[in-house]
């Protein structure tokens, strides 16, 4: 069996809410199409599919923004992918991209509670293959709060996806933030940890990030930076069983393990009452890294109970071969990280997910 719990689900239905904030799939005059949200167009996309668009718009066959995202509807056309991938069933999230943190109360209140209800009526259309992280208003955590118990409650949601770093201004050591914290012990659900391009937060400064810098390199640097403040800010001490996942192999986390726990203590403030790799139960981490070696290190470095399968499917980076290959483990500690930790942790029954498709 294999569960991915880094699956990325953009859907019509959520984009194009808001006049300046999109989020919105525009039309280029090269034929390419492109996603803004506000001042900020992401450059990032496939090779292939770029020059697809551009061909087409060359030969006068301009593609429909509409029709163009329709295929982001039927949730046959992942299960499609799934099976190609041999993937049992996923948890999907909403593109980093649409976090909406920046965005005024006004409009990412409703946007969450929209975005979560597209989700739930989308994974409604293969409920034993198809699940969902809720999104929530994190810049304004009592609303973020209910947001959390609803789609969890009422929706059937399985945690809660959040950027890394930057909640309107609010961090994840903030005492505001206690609310969320509070939501997630009392249903006993996990955080699952995605960082987002900053540069989105930068107004008409937002397309001067060269490259994607504050995504390639930012999104490891938030996920890493959500670890070190969460344990120096005390968070686990008031919040003991709260569980925090954290993908792209748990952003430099694992390999600066030692550099974090000699520098906690030496710190001239800091919150956490135990030892500092004591709150390492605490927190999950996938083996979305490029580089067997990597995923190798880090498995053998944070152990096969805390590691889980995520695969940023449908992602620029996506990868599309299967991560537990080559590893060097026990078949009991295979199984852990391709879908026994992902029950344990998301309370799921293993009896009830279905199976993928044979791909002829």
């Amino acid at each position: 069996m294999l569960i991915d719990l880094h699956a990325h689900a953009p859907h019509p239905d959520y984009y194009n809410q808001h006049p300046y904030w999109g989020p919105a799939f525009e039309l280029q005059s090269d034929g390419d199409i492109k996603l803004r949200v506000g001042d900020w167009v992401l450059t990032l996309g496939a090779p292939e599919r770029k020059a697809a668009l551009r061909k087409a718009h060359a030969e006068g066959k301009t593609l429909d923004v509409k029709e163009y995202m329709e295929k982001w509807r039927d949730p046959k056309t992942r299960l499609a992918g799934m099976d190609a991938a041999g993937q049992n069933a996923q948890v999907v999230s909403v593109p980093s991209h649409c976090y909406m943190y920046w965005a005024e109360p006004e409009f990412g209140v409703p946007f969450a509670r929209k975005v979560n209800d597209v989700l739930a009526d989308y994974c409604s259309g293969a409920p034993d293959r198809l699940m969902f992280w809720a999104h929530a208003p994190l810049n304004v955590p009592e609303e973020a709060a209910k947001e959390i118990r609803r789609a969890c409650t009422q929706l059937g949601a399985k945690g809660l996806v959040a950027g890394g770093s930057n909640f309107g201004g609010l961090e994840f050591d903030s005492p505001e933030m206690d609310p969320v914290w509070a939501a997630l012990c009392d249903l006993d659900l996990p955080m699952f940890v995605h960082g987002y391009n900053q540069s989105v937060t930068w107004g008409d400064k937002a397309n001067t990030d060269r490259y994607e810098t504050t995504a390639i390199v930012g999104m490891n640097y938030d996920e890493s930076k959500c670890l070190w403040y969460m344990i120096n800010g005390g968070v686990f001490d008031r919040f003991p069983k709260l569980k925090v996942y954290i993908t792209h192999g748990g952003g430099f986390i694992p390999y600066q393990l030692g550099r974090f726990a000699q520098t906690n203590p030496n710190l001239d403030t800091f919150h956490n009452k135990k030892p500092f790799l004591e709150y390492l139960p605490n927190f999950y981490f996938d083996v979305e890294l490029h580089e067997l070696p990597m995923r190798q290190a880090m498995v053998d470095i944070i152990g096969a109970d805390r590691v889980l399968y995520g695969s940023n499917f449908g992602g620029s980076d996506a990868v599309r071969h299967d991560l537990t290959e080559g590893l060097k483990l026990t078949d009991e500690d295979l199984q852990k990280i391709r879908w026994k930790n992902a029950c344990e942790l998301l309370h799921l029954d293993p009896a009830k997910i279905g199976s993928p498709a044979k791909v002829v």
